[in-house]
């Protein structure tokens, strides 16, 4: 399966977006230049936390970038319906296009989605069947990332050496608002709102239940079916190698579930 390239034409969601990755800027660009590389290049910290900063950046933009472009699960205008699966599929009284139910229509891209959660502005798409693993990549990244930058922010004022090479009175005078103020606040707001997205999303896929149909006040009875958190995740991402699921320059394979655990539509 190749990677293909999926994009809404949205301006809101373009700017949205484009506040994520200024965020992710600057905590790539600024808490590095201000507090990671000069205090390795003094040898306060081993060269292993600078790697595992740049890898958990890296991989938080890989998530962005292909959770914002990949195809959600949008459903062809002419769909093949497999005979023995008619029973499972509707009319969509807003496209007038058939679709599989648990399928929904987002009045902001303008199609349906197969088992579509939500649309997310800060992505600018829908997270949907083939693109909810990256959604969930994007939010356990956006933690490390932040959780990453609150620590060194914290280690930079009570626990780090004072630098050597650095005119303290001045870095106070030009850094310390930014780096004090903006970076905790910001840090401290996206991990908090990623970890309660992250733990909202986790348990809606150990439920089998989307965001939809959780605010559509559907019973457990109707769509959720008993599985183990592993299957659950088997499904989501798209492959049984857990080490995969952290993995977002990937494709992604459907998994048919199987009988004891297909979930009742």
């Amino acid at each position: 399966m190749k990677l293909r390239l999926h994009f809404v034409v949205d301006p809101m969601g373009w700017l949205c977006i484009s506040m994520v990755f200024g965020i992710w800027l600057y905590n790539t660009f600024f808490i590095p230049e201000l507090v990671l590389l000069p205090h390795y290049n003094e040898g306060h910290i081993p060269w292993a936390i600078v790697v595992c900063y740049y890898i958990a950046s890296g991989l938080c933009l890989a998530a962005l970038f292909r959770a914002s472009t990949a195809d959600p699960g949008r459903l062809p205008v002419d769909p093949k319906i497999p005979h023995s699966e008619r029973e499972h599929w509707e009319l969509c009284n807003k496209c007038n296009l058939m679709r599989p139910k648990r399928s929904h229509h987002c009045s902001r891209c303008g199609h349906c989605v197969r088992k579509m959660d939500h649309h997310c502005p800060w992505i600018n798409n829908c997270v949907g069947e083939d693109n909810h693993w990256l959604f969930l990549q994007l939010c356990f990244y956006t933690q490390v990332l932040s959780l990453f930058t609150l620590v060194l922010d914290f280690c930079q004022y009570y626990y780090f050496q004072p630098l050597t090479g650095l005119d303290q009175e001045k870095f106070t005078t030009r850094h310390e608002l930014a780096l004090m103020r903006v970076s905790t606040l910001m840090g401290l707001m996206m991990f908090g709102g990623m970890s309660s997205l992250f733990y909202t999303q986790m348990a809606g896929i150990l439920s089998d239940t989307t965001t939809i149909e959780k605010m559509a006040q559907f019973s457990d009875e109707v769509y959720g079916s008993k599985k183990s958190w592993q299957w659950a995740l088997t499904e989501v991402c798209g492959t049984r190698w857990k080490l995969l699921w952290l993995i977002p320059l990937r494709s992604r394979q459907p998994i048919q579930a199987s009988h004891h655990f297909r979930t009742h539509v």
